[in-house]
């Protein structure tokens, strides 16, 4: 292996991958020079970490310390140098990793992997939500058993959960339903809509089980990967995962009338305008909440959703159809916020638009979540025959990995016709006749 002075400049330099194809270290070298300290480059991929060596009772051991865009080649010596001591006493400092707990893991997981703060987050949701008495045992404790065992218990607990849900929903409802003695026709439906909450069945808990495994799947995979000596992963789960059958629920072609005209009876305007646009163009809840000014050109017709935003990674731009260009020219006319559909939470834009769905359910009877209304575009694009290659650029899904698709370029103004011919597939559902004159 190459011997190299490690500076700021030298390690910024070293390259990776390799030209070789093959992993490299670049031990430290010098006046200043740590022996057994270097650089890991990778062979397949950009990794550069520093690394410490040290033969303990004849078995040579390396220790990871960090990335070498985490660390400062002085801090990195200085902790090589802590560990060669340490070593050369004896001790294995992997031995001493290999009992960390699983909150330890969590953290470092949360801090050094490369994912997006959504991603993360619903990690961390997870296993402190479904596996907190497990917080402090050490990795190497939690066994297959053990994870088979909670991976049945996490159904039940997310049913016991909701039947508690629904109980209070159909209370609130019910208070809702006395204060509405005034509006009869109000008051029954809200009794309806209580009759509906206790009689729906729970949710069989499948789909939080699984996700809550893969967490605890990729927790054990990252700390394996820096210490083999953990063992195995515990998460096998052959022929044990749940099955869970895709979500049906949207707005039907029947339901449109009364969904619509629930939508439009709202008086919160940023809450019936922000489903309005789900509504017109299948954007996810998220993407569409957090829609800055910036993102939208009314000239051009634009709509452009960043790629730290999308679930996909990928930059999403649409054309904005006929009316929603309308709504948006209106809502800019509101004031110079930041964001399109301002609030008054903590992140500045609406965020969870519950409240306004049940208020359209009271009016309509039924009741359908922000991603029902994604499947509701998406169900209208395939009824008005649009190419499934269309569709997909219309939602930023994948293309998949044939080449032809690859291939095929589908700029925004190739989308602007089919994306209009959806919206008025949509109001001709609706029963809206006509369009308003432009603001």
């Amino acid at each position: 292996m190459p011997r190299l002075a490690l500076t700021a400049k030298t390690v910024v330099a070293l390259r990776a991958p390799t030209l070789s194809g093959k992993s490299e270290i670049h031990w430290d070298y010098g006046d200043d020079a740590v022996r057994g300290f270097g650089v890991y480059c990778s062979g397949t991929t950009s990794t550069k970490s520093y690394i410490a060596q040290r033969d303990i009772k004849g078995r040579s051991v390396r220790v990871t310390l960090a990335g070498v865009n985490e660390i400062g080649i002085k801090e990195a010596r200085n902790r090589a140098a802590a560990l060669q001591l340490e070593m050369r006493q004896g001790r294995d400092p992997k031995v001493t990793a290999s009992c960390a707990t699983l909150e330890a893991t969590l953290d470092e997981f949360r801090a050094k992997r490369a994912l997006k703060a959504r991603s993360v987050d619903s990690y961390n949701d997870l296993i402190k939500r479904h596996l907190a008495d497990w917080l402090t045992l050490p990795m190497t404790s939690i066994t297959r058993t053990m994870v088979e065992t909670r991976h049945n218990e996490i159904t039940s607990e997310v049913e016991n959960r909701f039947r508690e849900k629904a109980r209070a929903s159909a209370q609130r409802y019910r208070d809702r339903a006395h204060k509405a003695k005034r509006w009869p026709e109000a008051q029954q439906r809200y009794f309806e809509l209580a009759e509906k909450a206790e009689s729906r069945e729970p949710p069989n808990g499948f789909a939080t089980a699984n996700a809550t495994m893969r967490a605890l799947r990729a927790l054990f995979n990252f700390a394996i990967d820096r210490n083999p000596e953990i063992g195995t992963n515990p998460v096998k789960l052959r022929g044990q995962w749940k099955d869970v059958p895709p979500r049906e629920r949207l707005v039907r072609a029947d339901d449109m009338p009364k969904f619509y005209a629930g939508l439009m009876a709202l008086e919160n305007e940023v809450a019936r305008d922000y489903l309005l646009l789900l509504l017109y163009t299948g954007l996810r809840r998220r993407e569409a909440a957090s829609l800055r000014w910036t993102n939208i050109d009314l000239a051009a017709g634009t709509i452009q959703i960043p790629a730290s935003n999308t679930k996909s990674g990928k930059t999403l731009k649409l054309p904005l159809v006929a009316d929603v260009r309308d709504m948006l020219i209106k809502r800019r006319k509101l004031g110079d916020g930041n964001f399109v559909f301002l609030a008054s939470s903590k992140s500045g834009h609406i965020e969870e638009p519950r409240f306004a769905l049940e208020q359209i359910a009271a009016h309509s009877g039924m009741y359908v979540s922000s991603h029902d209304l994604r499947r509701t575009f998406l169900t209208i694009c395939e009824s008005v025959d649009l190419p499934m290659l269309a569709m997909k650029h219309l939602v930023n899904h994948s293309v998949g990995r044939d080449t032809t698709s690859g291939y095929v370029i589908m700029n925004v103004e190739r989308l602007r016709p089919l994306a209009q011919r959806v919206a008025d597939k949509i109001k001709e559902l609706a029963g809206i006749t006509g369009r308003k004159p432009k603001n």
